[in-house]
């Protein structure tokens, strides 16, 4: 699955795309903004792997936003102008659509993309290594943490909270994206913006809540819902 962002200053415009994006099975949108500035807050707190972008937005163009990030998902420039094309090849985008455009343009930039994100293979030893553990900054210490002890992952503001078994929690500074990034998808889920759970931990679920290690509650948002009965399905009798 590829999470995406949609930016268009253009309402009828940018739901468009989103109805483009729910139609395709391999693509999930995270959220769906009318300006850059909405679009930064997002990428602050989720996970993006694909950005639809119009290019020409008031106070901050689709262009000068892309620019301006560090770390860019894979970007596909939309406008009604083809003058803006060489530019955003430029800046390494990986296609563009030029409104008006049909689904079946829409779907061969998303197919790119797909082929552009599929996990690249890794070396026994590398999967090896990341099976077993982590080593993470905690204040001026380096930490090793064993994945296996992991119960949950609380996000507080710039930092994580690492809750773990037969230790203390381990307080590091980094993002609930990065995080989920690194941690093995088979044994590692997002429930929440806030929140990533050991699978193999959960020990029950009520509602739109789950406990694990600790027994705190854990939310699950509406987005990650349909991922995590999709696990639990593979083991209820």
């Amino acid at each position: 699955m590829l999470y995406c962002l949609a930016i268009d200053d253009e309402p009828l415009a940018l739901k468009k795309i989103a109805g483009y994006i729910e139609k395709t099975p391999f693509l999930e949108a995270v959220a769906l903004c009318e300006s850059a500035f909405e679009a930064m807050e997002v990428l602050e707190k989720e996970r993006v792997d694909l950005l639809f972008v119009d290019i020409n937005m008031p106070d901050l163009s689709g262009m000068e936003f892309v620019k301006s990030l560090v770390q860019k998902p894979e970007v596909i420039f939309t406008t009604a102008y083809s003058e803006y094309a060489v530019e955003g090849f430029k800046v390494d985008a990986l296609d563009y659509l030029l409104k008006p455009f049909g689904y079946d343009e829409f779907l061969r930039a998303a197919n790119k993309a797909k082929m552009r994100l599929q996990p690249r293979e890794e070396s026994p030893e590398q999967l090896a290594l990341k099976d077993q553990h982590l080593f993470l900054k905690s204040g001026h210490k380096i930490v090793r943490l064993k994945l296996a002890d992991i119960t949950y992952i609380e996000s507080q503001s710039e930092y994580c909270r690492i809750h773990r078994t037969g230790g203390k929690p381990v307080m590091t500074l980094i993002s609930l994206k990065k995080l989920e990034e690194a941690l093995p998808a088979d044994r590692f889920m997002r429930v929440h913006r806030s929140f990533i759970v050991h699978l193999a931990r959960i020990n029950t679920i009520e509602g739109n809540r789950i406990t694990c290690g600790d027994e705190k509650a854990i939310p699950v948002s509406e987005q990650y819902r349909e991922a995590l009965k999709k696990y639990i399905d593979q083991f209820f009798l």
